[in-house]
């Protein structure tokens, strides 16, 4: 059955999903729990990178937040061309850095190389999720795109809990630099499954219009057991514009409170997620659990994101956004307060820290799930890589001020009651957003 352009997203939004597009979502889960095992490979050979480099913990938090530095600049300036060229090209171009930085750590000589390293496989990471979600968004249906999106997003704590089994294994008996090896070799396997299955973005081919668009567009629609247009829409205003148009465009009148605000919500909850994977092995370490239980207590904070993110995505497709965002925020806090007083019991830290797993992870998975709909097809991966963007600049700067933290001496227990703080404080402009669905 044919379909006009006019209606496609309308019929796409509110008919079954096809295979096509759960196949596509799949990709996107599979990519994310690669960005999982790649953000944390840094905190899960802190202890071992530390040591065969007598580092201090200012030197280690900068090689911590390494990474995250490349990831805002990823995010903020790389994501936004995906408006221009297709997600799917900036995919596959951030899939090809990830895999040479991680390849060329596993070779470092020093900690000033790993650190410059980290920023380059950063740089990828941070261009590369705000496509995916994207994605993941524009091929689902109305009813499971928030599930989608939550499992997507869910898929980066699968990988890092993978990722930190094997990197537990690795470590013990070939050392830290094998599992750097081991995530060059799991990207570059990937790079031919998004270059053979993943679709550019219908979104794209509907507002950008490239060349051969229109017989793109209905080689897609064919996979996805739709009825072929017979002409493409006039494009709107928005594409028109150079990149600075499109920053201006998430930054319009009409978009500019939802667009602070949600940059507001990210900065502070990224703040107090990357304190947490970053620095919980290390301090479990401090605080006299052994490398393994340091790693371990990592791993089910992931195992507890997983738990997380999914049930957030069920509960999404049944109750109101903001309010449950809400909910996993204040939990999120208490939990990450109350480990402080229990990092050093082992039983405690670690029930403790699958509370914090769910909640903490949950409450990424929300912001992941409301910007999408918050920014018109044309700018979305530009909204999506700046609101990610700019919670990589609170990423940035909280296993740096840790690091300084723990230099001036202070204890485990106070870390974690400060850090609950941004967690409490992001209620307030994740409520103050306005949501049209």
């Amino acid at each position: 059955m044919s379909a006009s352009s006019h209606d496609l997203r309308e019929i796409i939004n509110k008919e079954a999903m096809s295979r096509f597009q759960v196949v596509a979502v799949a990709i996107c889960v599979t990519l994310n729990m690669l960005d999982g095992f790649d953000v944390l490979v840094m905190a899960f050979t802190a202890s071992e990178v530390s040591a065969h480099w007598s580092l201090s913990g200012k030197e280690l938090g900068l090689l911590l937040s390494a990474g995250l530095f490349g990831m805002a600049a990823g995010s903020l300036f790389v994501a936004p061309w995906g408006d221009r060229f297709g997600r799917r090209a900036i995919t596959l171009f951030c899939l090809s850095l990830i895999t040479l930085g991680m390849f060329l750590s596993a070779l470092s000589q020093s900690a000033v190389q790993l650190l410059a390293l980290r920023i380059l496989t950063g740089l990828g990471i941070g261009g590369m999720l705000a496509s995916i979600n994207v994605i993941t968004a524009e091929y689902s249906s109305d009813k499971w795109r928030s599930t989608a999106i939550s499992i997507q997003a869910t898929g980066y704590p699968i990988g890092a809990t993978i990722g930190g089994t094997i990197a537990a294994v690795l470590i013990a008996y070939y050392g830290w630099r094998s599992v750097f090896l081991f995530g060059a070799v799991v990207s570059a396997a990937m790079i031919p499954v998004v270059i053979l299955r993943l679709p550019e973005s219908l979104d794209f081919l509907l507002a950008k219009q490239p060349a051969n668009a229109l017989e793109k567009l209905n080689a897609l629609l064919t996979r996805m057991q739709r009825g072929a247009v017979t002409r493409l829409p006039d494009p709107p205003a928005a594409v028109r514009s150079s990149g600075p148009g499109l920053l201006r465009g998430i930054l319009s009148t009409p978009l500019t409170g939802s667009t602070l605000y949600i940059w507001t919500s990210f900065f502070l909850v990224m703040f107090s997620f990357y304190f947490v994977l970053s620095w919980t092995p290390k301090l479990l370490v401090a605080a006299g659990l052994s490398t393994q239980q340091g790693i371990t207590g990592g791993v089910l904070l992931n195992f507890g994101g997983m738990v997380g993110g999914t049930v957030f995505g069920l509960l999404a497709a049944k109750f109101n956004l903001k309010r449950l965002e809400s909910l996993y925020l204040v939990a999120a806090a208490g939990f990450i307060a109350l480990f402080g007083g229990f990092a050093a019991d082992l039983a405690f830290a670690f029930v403790i820290a699958i509370a914090i797993g769910i909640f903490l992870f949950g409450s990424m998975v929300g912001l992941y799930a409301i910007t999408p709909i918050l920014y018109p097809a044309a700018i979305r991966t530009t909204g999506m890589g700046w609101a990610i963007g700019m919670g990589r600049v609170g990423a940035i700067l909280a296993p740096l001020i840790a690091g300084l933290l723990v230099d001036a001496g202070w204890d485990t227990p106070h870390l974690y009651y400060a850090f609950a703080v941004p967690m409490v404080i992001a209620v307030l402009s994740v409520r103050a957003l306005t949501l049209h669905r």
